[in-house]
């Protein structure tokens, strides 16, 4: 019983492989408008592989519930869990953007045969990731709030990107998410939110009073009316969202010490 919860953190890597998987598969799509011009379409299954990204943080926020019904927390579910992390919500959104400034450097005159060099920026994302996770595994004071953004927020972030292009009727939004310059600044400043010690909330409730969680409540309502008016593009919004609302209550974000550590994101292993 107590290696249930592992078992989800499995599927939450297992998952992510095959996020990897399809956005490594998938090559450039040049595409004709009706007029003649031409422009590089997303792949398909760079949209899948980010709905699979969604399907890991899924079940990474359940592993935490299962955890704690069955009351399975060990350190070695706590390591397992920010391995599994890694991969989901670091190597696969770095695999994304290395995708995204391909085809954004494929819209210019011989962008085909852009150095290497151009695309290895998207490397940073996992790096990022990978110091984020270590931190917090040995950081004991993270209970009730994080220090810097958690990973599978930030990854669920850029796992966003493919799908907001798909299905958005503005075509500026569409220009924006394979802009190398808003990639280039999405990388650094997500990059330095999951490396920084900017107090963060957890969606943890210590009670069941409004005084205390309508931050959280506030967030979650936020969410709910986003994703019906806004559809994938309520992912960027709850995330600043999210970010405006841990700094202007910091009670939101707060740490405490102890023996009691919470996992990365939701899960408590």
């Amino acid at each position: 019983m107590k290696n249930i919860p592992n078992l989800f953190t499995l599927l939450n890597l297992f998952f992510g492989c095959i996020a990897v998987i399809l956005i490594l598969q998938n090559g450039i799509s040049v595409l004709y408008y009706s007029d003649g011009s031409q422009y590089i379409g997303m792949p398909e299954r760079v949209g899948w592989a980010s709905l699979f990204i969604g399907l890991a943080g899924l079940v990474d926020f359940f592993d935490g519930l299962v955890a704690r019904l069955f009351k399975a927390t060990s350190p070695l579910g706590k390591q397992l869990d920010s391995l599994a992390d890694l991969v989901s919500f670091g190597v696969a959104p770095g695999m994304i953007l290395y995708q995204l400034l391909r085809l954004s450097f494929a819209g210019q005159h011989d962008g085909l045969d852009v150095s290497v060099g151009w695309l290895l920026p998207a490397l940073l994302f996992p790096c990022c990731a990978a110091y984020r996770l270590a931190r917090f595994n040995i950081d004991e004071s993270q209970a009730y709030g994080f220090k810097g953004m958690p990973a599978p927020a930030a990854g669920l972030l850029i796992a966003s990107l493919p799908l907001i292009s798909w299905y958005t009727t503005n075509p500026t939004v569409a220009e924006l998410i394979v802009n190398k310059w808003v990639l280039y600044g999405l990388i650094v400043v997500v990059g330095w939110l999951m490396v920084s010690k900017l107090p963060l909330m957890a969606l943890k409730f210590k009670d069941y009073g409004l005084r205390n969680n309508w931050p959280k409540l506030a967030l979650v309502v936020l969410a709910l009316l986003s994703a019906v008016f806004l559809k994938w593009l309520a992912v960027p919004v709850v995330f600043v969202f999210y970010i405006i609302v841990s700094l202007l209550a910091p009670a939101a974000g707060e740490s405490r010490t102890g023996s009691s550590v919470a996992a990365e994101g939701s899960n408590k292993k």
